[in-house]
């Protein structure tokens, strides 16, 4: 071999290696091309970009966090957390607990039956006479007694509980998860992909929805999600799409033959003369049984919330011709009536059997041919030819998923949600061509917009009003607090106006600071503040000495620099501590109440100089609305929190200090 061939086979070994090195040390799944965060042409030092990457992309920083950040550095502690791989022990343990969120649907459907379901149980077993059903009911007592023996006795468990565990576990993962970011994410595309436990029959499939649709595809492509959610039962029963039915004159099922047989018997009465009375009768009734099993719901919905937006190009035409394509999309059948309509073509083909008749089982989705339109659509200009059946809902789906408009659409969400609530238009751009060039993956673009000045911008810092959610488990997480029983933390993000998993829209949360700051929010929210550091919120256990190496401030002045620099690091602090210092100092703080109710002004003006004694407002109006609870008055889950946050604690000059912090305006920022 002659030697410049012999070098350059050397080279290309050599190159080979290193790529070979590179993806290895990159380690698997993990972006391939490198990216750097331009953070000093912003100005910031290297802390302080790392708080901010904490801001953004977690749900709050613990104590010593940012230093660990700059320690592993920016780029590289952000691709661990696109990777979403890191080890979780001490959550896994917490999570072990709660056995009933690895069940399948089918197991959680018979687990945990609807009342209705289980009250047709306990007749038919002869546990209550159907007949006094009526009167046992009115006899609520006896009526509870009865059914909860029943529930006892067949292992059954009331739905409320499995929401408990469900809700526990979320809190718990935001909390604790060393994936802090899969986890922000999945709380997003929750949010995107809303269903509700508003909606009775959506609501046992809420857990497994977000386990299997949504968290295991929030770092992945985009359109691998949007068929995840389509197919999943709680988006068909949310959206209505698991009864809607097609025109379908070859379906295949008993009686099929007897029923074309008619079908074309009236079709020919109709063309032989249109205008006689049975024809106009029969082609009336042809139309109302169309109108009537066709829903648009789920069509309209995903092209105008899921992908393309309100602008998107899209008609009504389109939403009508997408619902056809997508005619047949329901569940597979399982107990307590769930997908009955398709439980004769099981019963009929077999499973084995079912694709060979063109019925595509997918878990516990269903395609059903026979309520599949068959006949041609033409959505967006793409036109579906005939006969397409499964295949062409998928393809409808991924034409959305590609269109430019969804490129558009989903980016700004992302930027809002990680950037401001009103992100430059210089960053969509990119972040568009980011999602069109690279297939619509979402890590992508989160680099693109990570890397992306904009994003480091004075106008991007801390722009971000935290929700109700996000202020408590950034709370939890400041303190580093350890939780032993989350519920009572969900009642308070519930009181500051977060029901999760309860937002009836398909719209989902609005994401901008608005919708959560108002009079009443602040005062939930300082009063959550207190509530929390003072030891007054069941089942949180947390030492505010150890947070500032066992020393305790000398004075209230003294705790408020201290704490505000533990829990807000790497911010400029001052403005905040002399709005604060006047609660701390006025011994006449309760008799400011009626003058100053419904005069507080939104985070963004106390944050631009406003009136500086609007958080004594804040403290006047709650201790007017105490009394008020105090006397009995209000609303039963308002005396419950009034309850809770008066029950024994601690009550100490610090623990004041830190919950008047974390009730500030500049705590609500992210």
């Amino acid at each position: 071999m002659k030697a410049p061939y012999k070098y350059l086979l050397l080279f290309v070994a050599i190159a080979a290696s290193a790529v070979a090195l590179s993806s290895f040390f990159r380690g698997p799944g993990l972006p391939a091309k490198s990216f750097a965060f331009p953070y000093k042409q912003a100005g910031l030092t290297e802390r302080q970009a790392a708080a901010h990457l904490l801001n953004r992309f977690t749900y709050g920083a613990t104590p010593g966090e940012v230093d660990a950040v700059v320690k592993i550095g920016l780029e590289k502690w952000f691709q661990q957390q696109l990777e979403a791989k890191q080890a979780d022990p001490a959550l896994d343990s917490m999570l072990a607990q709660y056995k009933d969120l690895t069940l399948s649907n089918e197991q959680i459907v018979a687990e945990y039956p609807k009342n209705g379901q289980l009250v047709r149980m306990a007749v038919k077993e002869g546990i209550i006479s159907k007949d006094s059903v009526n009167n046992l009911k009115a006899d609520k007592k006896e009526y509870r007694e009865q059914i909860k023996a029943y529930m006892d006795k067949n292992g059954l468990k009331p739905q409320q509980e499995l929401l408990r565990q469900f809700v526990n576990a979320k809190i718990f993962r935001a909390a604790y998860t060393n994936n802090q970011l899969q986890e922000v994410l999945t709380d997003f595309w929750f949010n995107h992909f809303n269903v509700s436990f508003t909606k009775n029959d959506c609501a046992e499939f809420i857990p497994v929805y977000e386990r299997d649709a949504i968290r295991p595809n929030v770092l992945g492509k985009f359109d691998k999600i949007l068929l995840a959610t389509a197919k999943s039962p709680a988006m068909l029963y949310f959206l209505d799409n698991f009864s809607s039915v097609g025109v379908n004159t070859n379906a295949k099922q008993p009686n099929a033959r007897r029923a074309q047989f008619i079908q074309q018997q009236q079709e020919q009465m109709m063309q032989a003369d249109p205008n006689s009375p049975q024809a106009k009768f029969l082609a009336n009734a042809q139309k109302a049984r169309k109108a009537q099993g066709l829903n648009e719901n789920y069509a309209r919905e995903v092209m105008e919330l899921h992908t393309l937006g309100v602008d998107g190009g899209y008609t009504q035409s389109d939403v009508t011709q997408a619902a056809k394509v997508l005619t047949g999309w329901t569940i597979f059948p399982m107990n307590d009536g769930y997908g009955n309509a398709a439980r004769k073509i099981v019963d009929t083909y077999g499973t084995a059997n079912m694709e060979k008749n063109g019925f595509v089982r997918d878990g516990d989705f269903l395609f059903n041919a026979n309520r599949h339109d068959e006949g041609q659509k033409v959505v967006l200009g793409h036109t579906f030819p005939a006969g397409g059946g499964y295949q062409e809902g998928v393809d409808l789906l991924e034409m959305l998923a590609h269109h430019p408009s969804t490129a558009k659409f989903i980016t700004k969400k992302i930027a809002v949600r990680f950037v401001s609530d009103t992100p430059p238009q210089s960053l969509l751009d990119k972040m568009a061509k980011s999602f069109t060039d690279h297939d619509g993956d979402i890590k992508e673009v989160l680099i693109t917009m990570a890397s992306s000045p904009e994003f480091w911008s004075a106008q991007s810092l801390r722009e971000k009003t935290k929700s109700p959610f996000e202020l408590a488990i950034s709370s939890v997480r400041a303190l580093d607090a350890h939780i032993t029983a989350p519920y009572p933390l969900y009642l308070w993000i519930t009181k500051m106006g977060q029901k999760l998993y309860y937002y009836q829209a398909p719209t989902g949360f609005p994401d901008r600071g608005q919708y959560w700051i108002n009079t009443g929010a602040l005062l939930n929210r300082m009063n959550f503040g207190l509530a929390l550091a003072t030891k007054r919120i069941p089942g949180i256990t947390f030492d505010l000495k150890a947070l500032n190496n066992n020393r305790e401030p000398e004075s209230a002045q003294e705790g408020l620099v201290t704490y505000g620099k533990l829990i807000m690091p790497e911010r400029n602090l001052d403005q905040t501590i002399a709005r604060l210092t006047p609660m701390l100092n006025d011994p006449d703080l309760g008799k400011k109440i009626d003058e100053a109710a419904g005069k507080t002004k939104s985070v963004q003006d106390m944050n631009a100089g406003g009136d500086d004694n609007n958080m004594m407002q804040m403290a006047d109006n709650a201790k007017n609305y105490k009394a008020k609870l105090n006397k009995g008055g209000g609303a039963a889950g308002d005396r419950l929190m009034y309850a809770m946050q008066n029950s024994p604690g601690q009550n100490s000059m610090l623990s004041q200090v830190v919950g008047i912090l974390i009730g500030s305006p500049e705590y609500q920022r992210r």
